[in-house]
């Protein structure tokens, strides 16, 4: 099995916005993966609505829209409208998830929920059969570029146990840190779509290194 790809835009050349998402389209990425990140649930500010819609227009792979902002609830009609096909929330800024998880599949969107590196994978298994997506924060959010944090192996594990006693479709999406060194191990360890930002776009040819993180597979 190969992983899906997913590619940050937020690691991408902002002057060049155009020209970065037409690449992914000619790339074997899978996803654009869109961080939006308000500066209050994290400490750093991306972009908007506006910059979703723009990045839409150019882009022929779906928008895997990843919410890292308080009430999350209050913006997901204007994301979806923007183009995001997946939406994904953070567990620790939703009070109501249960209510939110569906919301966002009325909208007529894939509902994902990411999970941080101190949130345990088990506080999702009564909502589990809900998600489509759960993203495993490999890094603290807010910033790329960040060190991969090593018990994200064990928290796939578990995960993926909890998804099979559950008899449930969902996907497992990694975020942070991930490269070349480690993606055999996450695809290994259960996971299903791998998000690369600097990884992806620092590299001399960024379709090439979504092509052999795209190759990357279990016999």
């Amino acid at each position: 099995m190969s992983p899906l790809i997913s590619p940050s835009i937020l690691a991408a050349d902002f002057a060049n916005i155009q020209r970065e998402v037409e690449m992914l389209n000619e790339s074997v990425a899978d996803f654009i993966h869109v961080d939006i990140m308000d500066g209050v649930f994290v400490p750093n500010i991306s972009f908007g609505i506006p910059v979703t819609e723009a990045i839409r227009q150019h882009a022929q792979k779906p928008l895997d829209v990843h919410l890292m902002i308080v009430n999350p609830e209050k913006y997901l009609a204007a994301f979806r409208n923007a183009g995001a096909e997946i939406i994904t929330v953070h567990y620790e800024a939703c009070t109501h998830l249960h209510r939110t998880l569906q919301e966002i599949k009325s909208l007529g969107a894939k509902a994902g929920v990411a999970i941080n590196p101190h949130t345990p994978v088990e506080t999702l298994i009564d909502v589990i059969e809900e998600i489509d997506l759960v993203l495993i924060m490999s890094v603290n959010p807010g910033f790329g570029g960040q060190k991969f944090i090593p018990n994200t192996f064990s928290k796939i594990t578990r995960l993926k146990e909890m998804i099979l006693q559950k008899n449930a479709a969902t996907k497992i999406e990694i975020d942070g840190g991930v490269t070349a060194a480690n993606a055999g191990q996450l695809v290994a360890s259960g996971a299903d779509i791998l998000v690369a930002g600097s990884f992806v776009f620092r590299s001399a040819d960024p379709a090439q290194t979504i092509q052999d993180m795209k190759s990357i597979h279990l016999v």
